[in-house]
């Protein structure tokens, strides 16, 4: 698989570096309009006096120093931060000689706006907009009751760009806010659909164990007088396939009562997933792990090699356990064919342990020519529904990336007690 591509630099630079950069702007916009630049006979503004003092140096490094500390502060403690970032234009605009806090020394605010706004919840957005807004209404309202000029309607113009920026950030949260929902919906759709599909194989299992039964049954009442030892072994028969639905049975309603399904991880969906897989033409209708060969063949002749390995001696399986089995190995290597561009993978079955099963399903990336199937990166549900196979068998799921490239899914899957391997 290929590497995890790196964010994009806009989205490595936290709020705060970016506040701390608006900051930076605004200062280096506000000594422009100070100076004389090519092309003006003279500056936009003049400098006045204090600003040329050190009194006037110094507030300007305050409010430049506030900003920095409330940068540092966004992302943990962004109430905490965005006071920094109110107090530090009101402080630089004194020695600047305006009748109102300038749009430049605003800029940091209104960035912290815009992330308050699309990060934290709506309670504390609407604080952050009441805060920002009124510091400006208090500054206008302090020069009216002093007697001197207000800047009413530079301050109105500062005020609408803060508001535009709360606007655009709650705009994303929400967007974001309704993504997760979607997400969090489809991936309990994909574990109900898989739980149906669980539910209607093990219908299948049952049906099939049942009318073995019946057929024992009725092969024992026939030879029951005349032949004591023939059905002695057909009763024995049908204890062993009672047992075994029954254990089935159990550890499917037992899982399929649980409320809240596990999901699959940000990581595990990241490096490739897919949608779960159709039965390929070919296999058995009720396949297990004795059909891996057929399911390499079937994979092959889409393109990509599949190897099997296995590992210590087969035993007998419950029928529940041999079907979910294959199944996980059948969805890996259906990612494996749609996402990771590789030409071949290697599945394991590990037999060596008397209390599980192990299979693992592994590839080492793509190789170069060999495109993908499905060029998207998946929704990811397909790890899901291996995930919610193995929750119903009690066992262990993982799937992540190798360290030497590519991808790795396995399932340790426990054996019930007298079902273990030989």
């Amino acid at each position: 698989m290929p590497a995890t591509p790196s964010a994009p630099f806009f989205k490595r630079v936290t709020p705060g570096g970016w506040a701390a950069v608006a900051w930076g702007a605004g200062m280096v916009f506000t000594a422009l309009l100070r100076i004389r630049v090519p092309g003006q006979e003279g500056p936009d503004v003049l400098p006045g006096f204090v600003i040329l003092r050190w009194d006037g140096l110094l507030m300007l490094a305050v409010g430049t120093l506030l900003t920095l500390r409330g940068s540092a502060l966004l992302t943990r403690r962004p109430t905490a931060a965005l006071t920094y970032f109110l107090v530090a234009p009101v402080i630089a605009s004194t020695p600047l000689g305006v009748t109102a806090v300038p749009f430049a020394q605003y800029l940091a605010v209104d960035v912290a706006l815009y992330a308050i706004a699309a990060a934290r919840p709506r309670r504390e957005a609407w604080r952050a907009l009441l805060l920002a807004l009124g510091l400006l209404v208090v500054y206008l309202a302090v020069r009216v009751l002093a007697g001197w000029p207000a800047g009413t309607t530079g301050t109105l113009a500062v005020a609408l760009v803060a508001l535009v920026a709360w606007l655009l950030g709650r705009s994303e949260g929400q967007a974001r806010e309704y993504a997760e929902r979607s997400r969090a919906q489809a991936a309990e759709q994909a574990v109900t659909a898989e739980r149906l599909r669980i539910a209607r194989e093990m219908h299948d299992t049952v049906a099939h164990s049942i009318g073995i039964v019946a057929l024992q049954a009725g092969a024992a009442r026939r030879v029951i007088t005349t032949q004591p030892e023939a059905a002695r072994q057909a009763l024995g028969e049908i204890e062993t396939a009672s047992r075994e639905t029954l254990a089935g049975l159990r550890r499917m309603v037992g899982a399929l009562r649980t409320t809240e399904p596990e999901t699959a991880t940000e990581a595990e969906r990241a490096p490739y997933a897919s949608v779960p897989s159709a039965d390929l033409p070919g296999l058995p209708e009720m396949p297990g792990l004795a059909a891996l060969d057929r399911l390499a063949e079937l994979t092959g002749n889409a393109g990509v090699r599949v190897a099997v390995r296995r590992l210590g001696a087969p035993g007998p399986l419950p029928p529940d356990l041999d079907l979910s089995a294959f199944r996980i190995v059948q969805e890996a290597v259906t990612n494996v064919v749609r996402h990771s561009g590789a030409d071949h993978c290697t599945v394991t079955v590990d037999h060596r342990d008397p209390e599980s099963l192990t299979v693992t399903v592994e590839d080492r990336g793509p190789v170069p020519g060999h495109a993908r199937v499905s060029t998207g990166r998946g929704s990811g549900y397909g790890l899901t529904g291996m995930r919610e196979r193995v929750a119903v068998l009690h066992g262990e799921f993982s799937a992540g990336p190798r360290p030497g490239g590519g991808f790795r899914v396995t399932a340790r899957l426990p054996l019930p007690t007298g079902a273990t391997t030989r």
